[in-house]
């Protein structure tokens, strides 16, 4: 998921803001979602990618913060999860060199 945030340490980066990206993967126990066709017993990943995104708007100084909130929510909004990772990725972190960008990662197991 890509987004245009508020992230950062620098005051230029919370008034200019940057591009996102945030990967999600997750497992749970999805035989009776499989078994019945039922988005109902599934994860909806549409619900997934509002959570992120209302997380998302809520500036954050730094990217290990913003990822553990981001994993927290969701572990909070379902229950059913067993694992989960979210990596959060900022493009052209203002650094002196040339870095197309720079994540981190969190787990929760």
């Amino acid at each position: 998921m890509e987004f245009y945030a508020y992230h950062g340490c620098l005051e230029s980066e919370r008034r200019e803001g940057n591009r996102f990206r945030v990967d999600f993967a997750y497992d749970y126990d999805m035989r009776k979602a499989a078994h019945t066709d039922d988005l109902r017993e599934a994860i909806d990943y549409s619900v997934i990618y509002e959570l992120i995104r209302a997380e998302m708007d809520i500036p954050a100084n730094l990217l290990e913060h913003l990822a553990t909130r981001i994993l927290n929510t969701l572990i909070d909004h379902f229950p059913r999860i067993e694992y989960a990772e979210v990596t959060v990725t900022k493009y052209n972190p203002p650094l002196p060199g040339k870095v197309e960008s720079t994540s981190v990662t969190v787990t929760y197991e």
